[in-house]
């Protein structure tokens, strides 16, 4: 399903007292019949985050899970800290952690601070083991549970290459990109381990911000949930971009999907081609998240 929904919300997102950006009433309607709600993002689109802003406020969730936090970092927010936008942003060492300006994240905070909030971000050290040990021994004991511990088919194996290479405009040796889809397969499980969680701990309804790739319902973390937990009522949004074609940044299946205007944007395979004089194509890395 497709809903044209075009906007510009940076002026929004830029002044914390601005409402969020309303969303179409259809992606509300379905959303609330929903246990999970995962909202798909472009990392680097402020009408994607306010789109995002606007249904948290709308679904008033119980919880919200982040894909940008640890749960260290999760474990820090309370009302009176993000009432305090530099403190929040501060105590969450978000520049330091290299996630887009702060500014057009603050909105979804505001929108759901009386949520309890968790974080799903993989810590270095947990991902350093999924290189050294494999995604099921980094994951833990319920790997089996989530299949971290087989192998995809072959053909899903073959697609998620194919969308991290194009991802990084092309120029990725081949022999990094079966790990780097097991990375994604190991975030995967971890959003919807988290969301679980705070399903479990809160009573839902839980909301979760994260990229478009893992909000996919074929094999992003909404599918995690339908393997452990079938009963739960999931509903995932893809944020896409005007103009991206299936094959694009928000390429996969969601119960819904919107578009928005591409913000400007430095052509992201520039620094691939100073390393590499090949040609490249053009895509960004955000793709593949």
């Amino acid at each position: 399903m497709r809903i044209p929904f075009v906007a510009t919300a940076l002026a929004c997102l830029l002044f914390a007292g601005c409402a969020p950006r309303p969303v179409p009433n259809e992606v509300v309607d379905r959303a609330a019949g929903a246990e999970v709600v995962f909202l798909g993002e472009s990392h680097d689109n402020p009408t994607h985050h306010a789109r995002q802003a606007g249904l948290a406020g709308a679904l008033k969730p119980r919880a919200v899970v982040w894909e940008m936090l640890t749960a260290e970092n999760a474990a820090q927010i309370t009302p009176d800290l993000i009432a305090d936008r530099a403190a929040l942003e501060s105590a969450l060492d978000w520049e330091q952690r290299g996630w887009p300006d702060f500014a057009m994240y603050y909105p979804i905070f505001r929108a759901s601070s009386a949520a309890r909030h968790y974080g799903a971000e993989l810590p270095r050290e947990q991902a350093r083991r999924a290189r050294e040990a494999g995604i099921a021994v980094a994951f833990g004991g319920e790997a089996r549970e989530y299949g971290l511990d087989r192998a995809l088919p072959r053909a899903e194996q073959g697609a998620r290459e194919a969308l991290q290479q194009a991802a990084h405009c092309n120029a990725l040796p081949e022999r990094m990109l079966a790990p780097m889809v097991g990375i994604q397969r190991l975030r995967d499980a971890m959003l919807a381990l988290a969301a679980l969680q705070a399903l479990r701990e809160t009573g839902g309804p839980v909301v979760v911000i994260t990229g478009n790739g893992h909000a996919r319902n074929d094999w992003g973390a909404p599918a995690h949930i339908a393997r452990v937990a079938p009963e739960v009522r999931v509903f995932s949004l893809g944020q896409t971009e005007a103009g991206q074609t299936e094959d694009g940044q928000g390429a996969g299946r969601y119960e819904a999907d919107v578009d928005a205007d591409a913000p400007a944007r430095d052509d992201p395979c520039e620094a691939f081609r100073s390393m590499n004089p090949a040609p490249t194509s053009v895509a960004t890395p955000a793709a593949a998240q």
